[in-house]
């Protein structure tokens, strides 16, 4: 009989903040966790997903190191971790200037408009 292994490189790599957020359901858990702490269940009512599918999502998300969570007694409070934005703020502030640009010589052309 021969034994075979399968082994999925997920494994070994954990996620990135950037596949983190490209799923619409985690984006969705990390919008919930802006209001601050939260237990699982309440995260489970706000989102409608299964209370599997957010655990699933929610391991990710710590993973990718952008949901901590703690213990307070039998429940697992999860909550945002600022310091895992901040690859995601880094690589969005040059396109917040190209916006801001854009959208000061859109008010430029409207006020000569007047």
């Amino acid at each position: 009989m021969q034994l075979k292994l399968y082994f999925s490189w997920r494994i070994y790599a954990s996620m990135t903040p950037f596949e983190a957020v490209a799923e619409p359901s985690r984006r969705a858990i990390l919008d919930t966790l802006r209001r601050g702490e939260q237990p699982a269940g309440d995260i489970v009512s706000a989102v409608g997903l299964s209370q599997p599918g957010v655990s699933k999502h929610l391991k990710l998300l710590r993973e990718a190191g952008l949901v901590s969570v703690r213990a307070d007694g039998q429940r697992r409070l999860y909550r945002l971790q600022p310091q895992g934005l901040e690859e995601l703020e880094a690589w969005l502030a040059p396109y917040r200037h190209f916006w801001a640009d854009r959208l000061a010589a859109l008010d430029e052309h409207l006020e000569q408009d007047q």
